[in-house]
């Protein structure tokens, strides 16, 4: 059953059979296709760069004159994440020059924010800012921007919840050391809320795989120890998947946000899509958090990028929840809220899979294919706004910040027009 139905079902206090893993993950996906060379029907490759020139000159009329920085608040710390990501859209240009005023003043702001400690961050949200930071930065082909890599890959390691934690008095709720059984065990988190999150595990793993780390280092492979405990399936194909009580019996396939809400409640998961009605094997009906878009794209590109094959059950997991919740029109689970965050994870997370052409379930129940890349730059031009930028769907997230949404725009749009 699509999602979007199953939520509408459970607003109105309908039961509703549990999301189960996709029986059209086909067993030979790493084998190549004739769909992976497809090109981009030459209509909607227009469209798109219409779409991203349209962008990029609305978020280079925003860039602060006296810093260089974008989004920078009067008052208070600034996001060098967010010029980050304006700097990594702008780079997606066709005729992008690192000698462009704009996208040099732009990494003359990042570096300027790296710490002693390596971590490149305005005081607060350590581990976000310096992931998305060194993204961008190993873009960037300049001694300056190459001096800043390692320190802030070495920095990243010293915030992930396992062994090589290094409790900082200078950070709130930094992570600590923790053995393999605890439910953290090599996640990340915002150094603010005293648990890790998918999203920073993402954004974390991103840039070590940006920035050169292979996938078989020690930071990728605890990764996916967390990752696993917050994909909604217990066991698939074999291979017990999520240890954890809370997926105890699951069949969704997708992902939460976290092991737990904090310190005190590990190990209770935590999602921002409450919870749906699944049947376990044996008919019984429970109650269990539900996977949702943003977290489930998250996690499935943290599993490509820690080397696993498409035919790896975690991954056949996933991709089972995405092809069953396709769709482009919200973020699954969550309606606006996070869409164009939603927008870019779906687009690096499509294109670290490689397959452009996917067999995807209509809300009919009839499977269809479907293009991604056409599909996300129709529905980014539905929402850009005359003066380039896009419209504001929802405040959460900081998603009615117009730099921001333009950001991940472009760059979402750069991930389907490669």
């Amino acid at each position: 059953m699509n999602l979007r139905i199953s939520s509408l079902l459970l607003a109105i206090g309908l039961a509703v059979p549990g999301l189960p893993v996709s029986s059209v993950v086909a067993a030979a996906v790493d084998a190549p296709s004739a769909s992976s060379t497809k090109p981009i029907s030459k209509e909607v490759r227009a469209l798109g760069e219409q779409v991203a020139k349209k962008a990029a000159a609305y978020l280079r009329a925003q860039q602060d004159k006296a810093t260089g920085g974008w989004a920078i608040p009067e008052k208070g710390p600034s996001f060098p994440a967010i010029t980050s990501l304006v700097v990594s859209g702008l780079l997606t240009e066709p005729r992008a020059d690192l000698n462009d005023d704009s996208i040099k003043r732009g990494v003359a702001f990042v570096l300027s924010k790296q710490q002693k400690d390596g971590g490149i961050y305005d005081q607060i949200l350590p581990s976000y800012n310096t992931a998305i930071s060194l993204s961008m930065l190993s873009k960037i082909d300049t001694p300056q921007a190459k001096a800043a890599i390692k320190p802030a890959q070495d920095f990243l390691r010293t915030l992930q919840y396992g062994e090589t934690a290094v409790k900082s008095d200078a950070h709130k709720d930094s992570p600590e050391a923790v053995a393999k059984d605890n439910p953290f065990y090599g996640g990340w988190g915002y150094g603010s809320k005293g648990r890790p999150d998918v999203s920073n595990v993402s954004f974390v793993l991103q840039a070590l795989h940006d920035s050169g780390i292979p996938g078989d280092d020690e930071a990728f492979q605890r990764a996916l120890i967390f990752l696993q405990r917050t994909q909604m399936v217990d066991e698939f194909k074999g291979m017990k998947i999520n240890d954890q009580d809370y997926a105890k019996g699951s069949s969704q396939g997708g992902f939460i946000y976290s092991a737990g809400a904090g310190r005190d409640k590990a190990g209770q998961g935590e999602t921002n899509a409450g919870e749906i009605e699944e049947t376990l094997d044996d008919g019984t009906k429970v109650s269990r958090l539900r996977s949702y878009g943003s977290m489930t794209y998250a996690g499935f590109k943290s599993y490509l990028y820690a080397d696993l094959k498409r035919d790896d059950p975690r991954v056949l997991a996933a991709m089972g929840w995405i092809k069953d919740n396709y769709t482009l029109s919200e973020n699954p689970g969550m309606g606006n809220s996070g869409y164009y965050y939603y927008l870019v994870t779906f687009s690096k997370a499509m294109r670290a899979y490689g397959e452009p052409v996917l067999d995807v379930q209509e809300e009919s129940g009839r499977m269809k294919k479907t293009d991604w890349r056409e599909d996300l730059i129709k529905a980014l031009a539905a929402h850009q706004k005359s003066d380039g930028s896009f419209e504001k769907l929802d405040d959460r997230w900081m998603e009615s910040n117009p730099v921001l949404i333009t950001a991940y725009s472009l760059n979402a749009i750069g991930e389907a027009l490669k």
